[in-house]
């Protein structure tokens, strides 16, 4: 059986962007559960009073949100940037994005808490995908891409064929 193609080794920065979507959908996957099985907070002891105010009487709506949003999402974008996808660096952006807007709502409706300092954990790690994926995208401008690399042969076409078949 021939070995398949050699994968290309992952840059710092998408490194760096699989660990942290990993972390952060660790997180989101297990939070987004616990709100969904328990979205009176009989599990996780939050009040359905800090939901005044919002659209949403109980945490199962947030919680479904958490869990596929902040959770499977960091998945898919962990799993692109592992293979090396072309797209990695805008999914890695997308999820960084998701998660700053997530806290900022979550800041507006329930208030700015330290106990546990959750809030700010999570603002910082959506700011360190956020600089990874800004990462990601300049390493990819930096490295050329394989298809320039291919021979043009005279009449312009990849390959050397002048006609189509």
């Amino acid at each position: 059986m021939a070995p398949g193609p050699r994968r290309q080794p992952l840059s710092r920065s998408a490194r760096v962007a699989l660990l942290l979507e990993v972390l952060l959908s660790i997180g989101a996957l297990g939070g987004g559960l616990v709100l969904i099985l328990a979205p009176r907070g009989e599990i996780m002891p939050l009040p359905l009073s800090a939901l005044a105010g919002s659209p949403f009487d109980t945490y199962f709506v947030p919680g479904l949100i958490l869990f596929g949003v902040l959770g499977v999402g960091p998945l898919v974008a962990a799993r692109l940037a592992w293979l090396g996808h072309s797209l990695a660096s805008v999914a890695t952006f997308v999820v960084g994005s998701a998660l700053l807007i997530w806290v900022a709502v979550e800041i507006a409706i329930i208030g700015y808490s330290n106990q546990p300092p959750l809030q700010a954990i999570y603002l910082v790690l959506a700011l360190a995908i956020l600089v990874a994926a800004l990462g990601q995208l300049g390493e990819r401008a930096e490295r050329p891409d394989r298809a320039a690399n291919r021979p043009v042969a005279p009449d312009g076409l990849p390959g050397g064929s002048a006609s189509p078949g």
